[in-house]
């Protein structure tokens, strides 16, 4: 079973993963949403960390840590920065972190990577508009969207048989142009949710 959601608030997700836990799903891993596993209902402790590694080695001494301390590793990858951990039930505490600024530092880290991403996009749209692939007047003149030629000077059945042929093109040429701006915008958005995130964490 796949489930798509999405969370900014660590804590919640959290919570809804160990409910999911709770409801007899298992949770096996994350990619293009979140994947489970019928499975017998537990009380289940699952908790995350948000961390990228460069080298494998990195990575699998990560583990490891969390593995001597009763948290098995049950999905993530070195680059993918979501880290989940299930309490083996053996001798692990409560939580995987041992104290409140450790915990708050995930927020920080993935508003980096938000930040990160958008200062990325910047100059790919400069680029982009520069070179005319994208022609920023149309966000205030939606009409440039539309190529057929003389198709506002047309009137009657002949102007509604070209714009409705052509108004999915313009449609699509529209979202292929406005979906880097919202993208950079998104991610700024991302960003300062997660750094909000992070300053009530560090300070609870």
């Amino acid at each position: 079973m796949r489930k798509f959601k999405f969370f900014i608030n660590f804590d919640k997700e959290e919570e809804w993963l160990n409910e999911m836990a709770r409801q007899g799903y298992l949770f096996t891993g994350k990619s293009f949403g979140y994947k489970f596993q019928p499975a017998k209902p537990e009380h289940a402790a699952i908790k995350m960390d948000y961390r990228t590694f460069k080298k494998t080695a990195d990575f699998e001494d990560y583990r490891a840590l969390f593995e001597d301390s009763g948290w098995k590793h049950i999905a993530g990858t070195k680059s993918s920065g979501a880290q989940y951990f299930k309490n083996s039930g053996a001798h692990g505490s409560e939580d995987i972190f041992s104290d409140t600024d450790s915990k708050a530092a995930r927020y920080k880290r993935i508003s980096e990577i938000w930040v990160s991403t958008a200062t990325a996009l910047i100059p790919l749209f400069v680029v982009l508009t520069t070179t005319d692939s994208i022609d920023v007047n149309a966000f205030l003149n939606p009409k440039l969207l539309y190529y057929t030629p003389g198709l506002w000077e047309k009137s009657g059945a002949v102007f509604w048989q070209a714009f409705l042929f052509e108004t999915p093109f313009a449609l699509f040429r529209g979202f292929f142009w406005m979906l880097i701006p919202i993208m950079i915008v998104v991610c700024f958005l991302l960003a300062h949710k997660a750094n909000k995130l992070y300053k009530e964490s560090h300070h609870a």
